[in-house]
């Protein structure tokens, strides 16, 4: 079974999203746990992926995906607009289903070495445990991602404002 969390240590400190005064965040003692965020993209049957176009329109799609030892893994096919989009510009935006328990993810999609048998080999498990089947990949055909987050955003719409949180991760 692939491990699905992220060492306490690589977790950064949670603060308020840099959001408008008008909101009305405040800084508190109390933040959401990123247990409640990584949970929630470990859990995700779908992930919302949100790439830009080289003339910087916005692209969305739905793909499935993993939530592995503190990165979201998802796969494509090379000639699909997402890849195409991220061979451009690595930048992605990756939402959860829900609006209610908001998870959102910000970084930079790095493409998987499909040789690398190990990561295979998890993924692949991954697959089987979460979605019934293995993972599909065509070679010379199928592109397979990695995004450790920059930034991770979350809230509970039932406690928004009050449960609004923001984790700032490294420059990947």
């Amino acid at each position: 079974m692939p491990k699905t969390t992220t060492s306490r240590e690589s977790v950064p400190a949670a603060g308020l999203p840099d959001v408008p005064p008008l909101y009305g965040l405040k800084p508190r003692k109390q933040y959401l746990p990123f247990s409640h965020a990584e949970k929630r993209l470990a859990e995700s049957r779908n992930y919302w992926i949100c790439t830009a176009r080289p003339d910087g329109r916005p692209h969305s799609i739905p793909v499935w995906g993993f939530w592995i030892e503190g990165a979201l893994y998802f796969g494509t096919a090379r000639s699909s607009r997402k890849a195409r989009n991220l061979a451009h510009n690595g930048a992605v935006s990756i939402h959860l289903e829900s609006g209610d328990d908001v998870v959102i993810l910000e970084g930079n999609a790095v493409e998987v070495d499909l040789n690398d048998a190990a990561t295979f080999k998890n993924l692949d498990g991954a697959s089987r445990e979460k979605y019934k089947m293995p993972l599909m990949i065509i070679p010379e055909e199928s592109v397979l991602y990695s995004v450790h987050p920059r930034t991770v955003l979350a809230w509970t719409e039932k406690n928004f404002p009050k449960s609004a949180t923001r984790w700032k991760f490294g420059t990947t």
